[in-house]
């Protein structure tokens, strides 16, 4: 067995989240990239200024958005590690906790009911996996909630085929996409139950830009759907253009012969997120 520390976890974790919020370069690099692409004038200066402003989060160590997210996790712990001195689920929220004030990150997660700021980010929503072997990795997503708010699940029925779900899955873009800070990365979640698809799609989003699917049918969906997408003309912040979104990512699992699940879970331009491995 590999032990490792409830001190290990909480570090690790807050500074995947002080780096996550204030260094988002592989974006900006990815946006350099493909800014030619952008055909609006409009959409050009927009790029510009995504570039320019990671690129001061970076050099100032300060948050490239002023919404520092939900705190999201994925934990995929080895069945031959053995984690001592408290609850891994504790060293995560203590993790956060020390990020969103050392880092001065806006903290904003509330009470559903009352409203009321729980004031230091946390509780932290936390996905758990069991995997073989002896290694823990944690993968922190600060969740902004102008994209996430523009996210949807359709509960269809198979007559509706794959072209119904592809046909969703645009029409969630283009009814919302303008309020979600394009130009954006589009996470899928496809089959399953209602709760697997939506945790599918926000899985998704810890991919990196660029990535291509492994299963070459999804793969082949992604690049028609980013073709279909970018030629809403949303374009950059909602201002027209054909950069509308970065990405389209997609996971599938089996589902019921009377279901086709489909969640779309949007993320901003920042992509942001930040892999440790203990």
């Amino acid at each position: 067995m590999k032990e490792i520390t409830y001190e290990q976890i909480k570090s690790s974790v807050k500074n995947a989240f002080l780096t996550a919020n204030t260094d988002v370069i592989k974006v900006r690099d990815y946006l350099d990239g493909i800014k030619d692409k952008e055909e609006s004038s409009t959409g050009k200066i927009i790029l510009d200024q995504l570039i320019s402003n990671a690129n001061l989060a970076h050099e100032l160590g300060i948050p490239s958005c002023q919404d520092t997210g939900m705190s999201v996790v994925f934990c995929n712990i080895g069945t031959d590690v053995a984690v001592s001195g408290g609850a891994i689920e504790d060293a995560i929220n203590d993790g956060v906790r020390e990020a969103y004030e050392i880092g001065h990150f806006r903290k904003s997660v509330v009470d559903p009911i009352s409203r009321e700021n729980t004031k230091d980010n946390t509780p932290a929503i936390v996905h758990y996996s069991v995997t073989e072997g002896n290694k823990l990795e944690l993968t922190v997503l600060p969740k902004g909630f102008g994209s996430e708010n523009m996210s949807e699940i359709v509960m269809l029925t198979p007559a509706a085929g794959l072209e119904g779900a592809l046909d969703f899955i645009v029409d969630v873009v283009r009814r919302k996409g303008a309020n979600a800070c394009p130009p954006l990365v589009v996470g899928v979640g496809i089959g399953g139950t209602f709760e697997k698809c939506a945790l599918m799609a926000k899985h998704s989003l810890i991919r990196e830009l660029g990535s291509v699917n492994e299963d070459k049918e999804l793969a082949e969906l992604e690049e028609q759907l980013l073709e279909r997408i970018n030629a809403l003309d949303i374009g950059p912040m909602g201002l027209g253009g054909k950069i509308t979104a970065l990405g389209v990512f997609i996971e599938k699992h089996p589902t019921h012969i009377a279901g086709l699940p489909v969640a779309v879970n949007i993320m901003c331009h920042a992509l942001r997120h930040e892999r440790v491995l203990l």
